[in-house]
């Protein structure tokens, strides 16, 4: 089958955590201008297209995503006029801008919220979900991903409004034909302002199953499970279509939605070839493989074959059917050197480095999160005060509080899993702050700083940065890498990924080290006598038998195949 090519597929998009990335007035907080002055350095590593976390005006609960004006700039970032100055920047060298789009709910200060609980029959009511009291407590058993119960009451007109997030962001009623047609107002708004597409918050939990039951209670658990009530819900790819259709037809757009609980065949039906609704998707299947009895608080280590099982599941299931991503990292995981990696002084960049090829190797659109191609690692926060995620603290309370946990333990999987390991700022060189920020950055920098940083990188030849830097160039060159056909090899080593691409008459070879010990590995037939297109050491030598050295990554090309460098 011919690959249908679009330039979205052959890009490779980094993603921008505002707050954390570059502040350019002195406040300890990043900010627009700050990304203006980076756009060189992004320039220089190779990316395509920023994925721009919310820069929209927020009362910041949620770290802007509780968004209560769609069409404005939240303060502390700036002003429309620094969003379009950066916009302009970004395009002149040749950059594209994704915008995140928060629209599963708002946040309460919204006009639309507000207006919604002054009474029962204000217009905006139906914006939200409203519900009686049941028994007179809430309307059903759901959690709220960041603790406690999904409903919060409200006074003034004596029901519940629901709240799948912080209770400063309600849900809104995607039902209502009104709500939808002043989100695809808002994003046509954004796309003729020249923004190049959306990353989709939470997308696949905008339609609720009618009469929204209890969910089941797994043991111990405080409250309902709502996931099979909201995730992949019964209006989801209608919703999405009519968006396509209302919305992004007319532009020339990349779209990934956020769809948690989304399996391989309803992937398809989210992100099929025929782009009825969005480009990709992003899995968590991968993410969810070292959780443990409390969900995702612990410090268990993956087991690579499971790894391995879910990314092939993935590479192949969706092959000629619909567009895949490829992320290790964003700004809700950890660092992915200090989960899947070894963050040790030893291993850090030679890991940091094979943990990029194996992602970059594969079949879809890859995604850097910021840090990421500098091997930045977890962060050795002291004590809970030093946290700033609202999802960690919250846990920390409410696992100590109800005996999940000892403070002490819950800290330590507060160091691992939290969400501010890849909050902290940005490390760009040897400075105070690291570079980041001239007055006292919101939170922590990581004290590694004065070791890991962008300008001793960039000085560097063998550095991380450098190595990213050549991958995204050798995915770029070489249409085996973006369209060429996953299959995996040796699925059951506990050690080794490995893995081939085949396109055209073209095929290669991808071997990934996953541990600290040397594995021999017997070459499959055609490679024995192939090239090294990329290693990260500093020489890989060919032969029917190698000797993978720890945490060794390369990429091998059936012999005579031209590549370029």
């Amino acid at each position: 089958m011919e690959e249908n090519k679009k330039w979205w597929k052959e890009s490779v998009v980094y993603q921008i955590y505002p707050r954390s990335f570059k502040d350019s007035d002195g406040d300890g907080v990043g900010d627009i201008r700050g990304i203006t002055q980076k756009l060189d350095y992004l320039r220089e590593l190779g990316i395509n297209v920023i994925w721009l976390s919310p820069v929209y005006q927020s009362p910041n609960d949620d770290n802007g995503y509780d968004i209560s004006d769609y069409q404005a700039i939240m303060k502390e970032f700036g002003t429309m006029e620094d969003f379009d100055h950066m916009l302009a920047a970004a395009h002149e060298r040749g950059i594209k801008i994704m915008m995140d789009l928060v629209v599963n709910h708002t946040s309460d200060e919204h006009k639309w919220f507000m207006e919604s609980r002054r009474s029962k029959d204000n217009p905006y009511r139906d914006y939200y979900i409203w519900r009686e009291a049941k028994e007179g407590k809430e309307p059903n058993n759901w959690g709220s991903c960041f603790g406690g119960s999904a409903w919060k009451y409200d006074e003034a007109t004596d029901q519940y409004y629901l709240h799948l997030f912080s209770p400063k962001q309600p849900d809104l009623n995607w039902d209502n034909e009104n709500v939808r047609r002043e989100v695809f107002d808002m994003m046509k708004w954004w796309l003729d302002k020249g923004v190049d597409g959306f990353r989709m918050d939470v997308i696949s939990m905008i339609s609720k199953v009618p009469g929204l039951p209890d969910g089941s209670k797994g043991e111990g658990a405080l409250h309902g499970d709502f996931g099979p009530f909201v995730i992949n819900g019964p209006h989801v790819h209608n919703y999405l279509k009519e968006m396509r259709k209302k919305a992004l037809s007319g532009y020339d757009t990349i779209t990934v939605g956020e769809t948690a609980g989304v399996t391989v065949e309803e992937a398809v039906k989210y992100a099929a070839d025929d782009e009825s609704e969005l480009n990709m998707v992003f899995q968590f299947e991968q993410n969810d493989l070292d959780n443990g009895e409390h969900g995702k608080w612990n410090v268990k280590k993956i087991y690579l074959p499971d790894l391995k099982k879910v990314l092939n599941r993935w590479q192949t299931y969706l092959e000629g059917k619909a567009w895949n991503s490829l992320y290790w990292s964003n700004h809700d995981q950890p660092r992915v050197v200090s989960r899947f990696g070894n963050d040790s002084e030893e291993y850090r960049e030679l890991s940091a480095k094979m943990l990029a090829v194996c992602l970059h190797m594969m079949k879809g659109t890859p995604y850097v999160y910021q840090g990421e191609e500098l091997g930045m690692t977890n962060v050795p926060f002291d004590s809970l005060e030093e946290f700033r995620d609202i999802e960690s603290i919250n846990a920390y309370h409410e696992y100590t509080e109800n005996n999940l946990a000892g403070k002490e333990e819950m800290l330590e999987y507060l160091r691992y899993k939290s969400r501010d390991n890849a909050r902290t700022p940005m490390q760009w060189d040897d400075t105070a702050n690291a570079g980041f920020s001239e007055g006292t950055p919101w939170i922590k920098v990581n004290p590694n700083y004065t070791k890991i940083n962008a300008a001793e990188q960039m000085s560097r030849e063998s550095s991380v940065f450098r190595f990213y830097q050549k991958l995204i160039l050798l995915r770029k060159q070489n249409p085996v890498i973006v369209y060429g056909r996953f299959e995996l090899l040796m699925p059951e080593d506990e050690e080794i990924f490995m893995y081939t691409r085949t396109f055209e008459d073209k095929k290669i070879l991808v071997i990934c080290n996953f541990s600290k010990t040397e594995r021999k590995i017997v070459l499959p037939d055609g490679f024995a006598a192939g090239d090294v297109w990329i290693s990260n050491y500093d020489k890989t030598e060919i032969g029917k038998e190698l000797t993978f050295r720890p945490y060794e990554a390369a990429v091998i090309g059936e012999a005579g195949m031209i590549h370029a460098l």
